[in-house]
């Protein structure tokens, strides 16, 4: 379905003038990096989607048979796919990776609405407007609950899911108070106001992540701190720690009676692969994967492995 073409953001503006200006830089490393950067935005488009606009990347055959909309976590953006991506379209899938409202180089809500309902609806409206037909869907920790809601009310479009890092966490008064608060104070307090990646990886590597990533995935993970809203990340926070949400996760995987794919990194310390696990017993159709020495980042941390998990899913509900 064709639709009007519409400028890119400023977000996406100022980074590409970044990149060029290091593309330009005599740091070969840097060089080197920048162009692979430009050469992805190369697929990169922008849409109106209700009243914000949006980026997303669109790559692999467009007639390709099998699609797979990728779909970012909490506090990230599309590039956490880009490995994915890559792997997906050499194998003749065609993939979708967008930013959320608020992230990466989609603009921000000027009424600050970021909440699972809104980014479902925006996903709707990219399904309308780019007149995809059926697909599957692969999310990362917080895209679940955006894939869970959006799949409540449009299944007939739904090949399959693949959930990675996604789980049915306990919840308490204690818990609850103090996820928000600190959560929400070390990324927006602290972390956004980092301007060297070392500091912020060395978090991430003692509580996110099992394994070395390279250099470039590190800042391209430290880029989304400062392409989210920070009300983003307080909006999502208190939502996904509210009891409201926490108990509500098992009714919300209950209600999708579709393949579910659930993956679970055993070194997860955020999102045990023990909580993970507890999920598929809520579903007709889940499956569940324990991938060894994997923590919480599974698409920068073994990114081969994640992609194969989709291919299996993609394979195997190829013709649904």
């Amino acid at each position: 379905m064709a639709h009007l073409a519409i400028p890119p953001t400023q977000k996406f503006t100022h980074y590409r003038k970044e990149l060029l200006d290091l593309q330009a830089s005599h740091d070969n490393g840097a060089a080197k990096r920048a162009t692979y950067e430009l050469l992805l935005m190369e697929n990169s488009h922008f849409i109106e989607l209700n009243g914000i606009v949006h980026h997303y990347h669109d790559s692999g055959p467009k007639d390709a048979a099998q699609t797979v909309i990728l779909i970012h976590g909490w506090d990230c953006w599309w590039m956490w796919w880009h490995h994915i991506i890559k792997n997906l379209n050499d194998r003749g899938i065609r993939t979708i990776s967008y930013d959320m409202r608020g992230h990466g180089w989609s603009d921000n809500d000027p009424n600050n609405h970021y909440h699972i309902d809104f980014f479902a609806h925006d996903l709707n409206e990219l399904v309308i407007k780019m007149g995809l037909g059926k697909f599957h869907i692969a999310a990362f920790s917080f895209g679940p609950f955006v894939a869970l809601d959006y799949a409540r009310y449009h299944p007939e479009l739904i090949k399959s899911l693949t959930f990675f890092n996604f789980g049915y966490l306990p919840n308490s008064e204690f818990i609850k108070a103090f996820a928000t608060t600190s959560i929400t104070f070390v990324f927006n307090n602290l972390l956004r106001k980092l301007t060297w990646w070392l500091p912020a990886y060395i978090f991430a590597r003692l509580v996110l992540a099992k394994n070395t990533v390279m250099t470039h995935d590190i800042q391209i993970g430290f880029k989304s701190l400062g392409l989210c809203a920070p009300e983003a990340i307080d909006q999502t926070t208190r939502q996904i720690t509210s009891f409201e949400i926490t108990e509500s996760v098992p009714d919300m995987v209950r209600a999708v009676d579709l393949p579910i794919l659930f993956v679970a990194g055993e070194g997860d310390a955020i999102m045990t692969s023990e909580n993970t696990k507890k999920l598929t017993e809520y579903t007709k159709k889940g499956t569940f994967v324990c991938v060894p020495n994997c923590g919480h980042l599974i698409t920068v941390e073994l990114p081969e492995t994640a992609s194969e998990l989709i291919l299996g899913q993609v394979g195997t509900y190829s013709n649904v």
